[in-house]
């Protein structure tokens, strides 16, 4: 406690910053940059592998520059598999960057539609 008697409280920081700094800062981190590029994967994915394996398959995550794609089933896996160059290709064309370095596809029953 201070002479005064009040609780201790923590300093303000000295420097203050512009709130569209902070934005900018917190937007601009990997994990919300990929999370935005996965977004944008999600509803042009028919544009990015075709409707037929759209349907069956689904981007589920970026990270690292790692696109994971699931698939509704193993053959549906592996046609999508022949295609991972091409996938990532596509898909940093959508993205307008290269976000997307590699493409792992797994099986999830749930990833068909």
């Amino acid at each position: 406690m201070s002479e005064r008697g009040d609780a201790e409280r923590p300093e303000r920081p000295t420097r203050e910053e512009r709130v569209d700094s902070v934005i900018r800062d917190v937007l601009g981190g990997r994990g919300m940059r990929s999370g935005v590029a996965l977004g944008r994967l999600v509803r042009s994915w028919e544009r990015v592998v075709g409707a037929a394996l759209a349907r069956e398959t689904a981007p589920v995550s970026l990270s690292g520059g790692q696109l994971v794609v699931a698939a509704s089933s193993p053959p549906w896996a592996a046609q999508a598999r022949f295609l991972v160059v091409e996938i990532g290709r596509l898909a940093n064309e959508e993205l307008g960057r290269d976000a997307v370095r590699s493409v792992r596809v797994v099986v999830r029953p749930e990833a068909g539609r």
